[in-house]
């Protein structure tokens, strides 16, 4: 199996992907589940184990990628896939536990989509961090490390607080949709794909790799245009909804 290929032509297609993408999904919105869900997509399965479906495969495969390196022991790669593997672990196994979805479907379809990305997603990752191990161990001391950590962290902490305030919208059992208010919600209507954003851009610095900028390109070609769909939403279906707050970013757009 020719590693290096893999890699090469894997990180060229999610280029691709981001590009193709970007100006697809203004146009179409896939449903995950909840309010952009629709019965064009097809049979549908509930939302919480469609989650897990399409999380679990980027903890396995950057596994299975990053045991392919020559030096995967070294400090700076084990930090970045700790740090991997803590958020997707929570999104993979607490977040669908903590979910209010009471009686709601995802698609197959964008499951089974989101669940390709995810398996070449973390492919590439882990092939990545374990090239990263050659760096030895000057690269935590890499200005470039420390920046990309920290925006990391930020962007992780933004999607912490706002998918809290989501979750603590209604109580369990319930269903419907309220607006949110605190945190980032007082600026923008999608806080969580903002931080998402950010935090895969720390990504991208710290890991200063070919697969990390396609992931960052990717999430912001995949969450941009929903968050331009979320407000279109929430202006759809709140009359009273704040005129003010912008879709990601806030003051701007």
């Amino acid at each position: 199996m020719d590693l290096d290929a893999i890699y090469h032509w894997g990180v060229l297609l999610e280029f691709a992907l981001a590009l193709i993408g970007f100006p697809l999904l203004f146009w179409i919105t896939v449903p995950y589940g909840g309010r952009h869900t629709s019965a064009r997509w097809g049979p549908t399965i509930p939302s919480r184990v469609a989650w897990f479906l399409m999380e679990a495969p980027a903890p396995i495969f950057i596994l299975w990628g990053y045991a392919q390196g020559a030096n995967p022991a070294e400090p700076a790669s084990l930090v970045l896939l700790t740090a991997f593997l803590v958020h997707y672990f929570g999104r993979t196994l607490f977040y669908p536990l903590q979910m209010r979805s009471t009686g709601k479907r995802t698609p197959v379809l964008s499951a089974l989509a989101a669940l390709g990305v995810n398996i070449l997603n973390g492919t590439l990752n882990g092939l990545a961090l374990g090239s990263i191990g050659s760096r030895g161990a000057a690269w935590l001391e890499d200005p470039r490390f420390w920046l990309g950590a920290a925006i990391f962290l930020a962007g992780a902490a933004v999607n912490y607080q706002a998918d809290g305030i989501l979750r603590s919208l209604r109580k369990p059992g319930e269903t419907g949709y309220r607006i949110p208010t605190g945190g980032l919600y007082r600026w923008i209507s999608s806080p969580n794909y903002l931080g998402e954003i950010v935090q895969w851009g720390g990504w991208a610095i710290a890991t200063y790799s070919g697969a990390g900028l396609a992931f960052f390109l990717l999430t912001v070609a995949n969450l941009v245009p929903r968050a331009r769909s979320n407000q279109q939403w929430y202006h759809a279906n709140f009359p009273d909804y704040p005129a003010d707050r912008r879709a990601l970013i806030p003051g701007v757009w």
